[in-house]
């Protein structure tokens, strides 16, 4: 920051010339440097000032204020409030914009399960007969499905003695049991063409064993 005395000034064209002990030349300076001044400068005045080159390289005096004149409040307050009123404005239009938004997607959401529960309930429930079991359909239920009898199988009570060599038919057997045994736990037997669980059934030799 740079101290000078105001050397001149021409009133009707709003400039003159400061002088100043740290620059070689006076430095110019315009009124609008010093508008926010109570009072316009005279001769005489101390000034306080930045200098700044200007595009045709000449100098002038800029951030300039005048030794004991007091500066004025900035103007046009109202109007530095109002961009601070619009953002605010702008703030509570988005907010409910995005308040709005999340309503409508609640609402779409809620209507789609209330119109999926509603579906669900109506539907008919799946029946895989034309008609519903009774008690009278019940009561016959084991004339019109009878038993299937499962044969029973036969397994001999000691097999200790039994081990699979490769004996498939029935003329090898030595007893109805080993028979048994055979077709039970070996490999390509042909002593049970029915495959009822009893084989040798026409063998004469071991009818007398059951």
């Amino acid at each position: 920051m740079n101290k000078g005395l105001l050397k001149s000034w021409k009133t009707d064209k709003g400039f003159g010339f400061i002088k100043s002990d740290t620059l070689e030349h006076d430095t110019f300076i315009h009124i609008s440097a010093l508008k926010h001044m109570s009072r316009k400068p005279k001769v005489g005045d101390t000034i306080y000032f930045e200098v700044a080159t200007q595009p045709d390289g000449k100098t002038k005096a800029i951030n300039c204020r005048i030794e004991g004149v007091t500066e004025l409040k900035a103007p046009h307050q109202k109007n530095n409030n109002q961009p601070h009123r619009i953002a605010k404005s702008n703030f509570a239009s988005s907010f409910l914009g995005k308040a709005a938004s999340i309503g409508l997607i609640a609402a779409l959401c809620l209507y789609a399960f209330n119109k999926y529960n509603t579906h669900s309930s109506s539907q008919t429930p799946i029946i895989f007969n034309d008609d519903l079991a009774t008690n009278d359909d019940l009561d016959t239920f084991d004339e019109k499905y009878p038993k299937v009898v499962i044969p029973k199988i036969v397994i001999p009570k000691s097999t200790q003695n039994f081990t699979c060599d490769g004996r498939q038919h029935c003329s090898q057997m030595t007893s109805k049991d080993e028979a048994i045994f055979f077709i039970n736990n070996c490999p390509n037997t042909k002593m049970d063409g029915d495959r009822d669980g009893d084989p040798c059934e026409n063998d004469s030799r071991f009818k007398n064993e059951w």
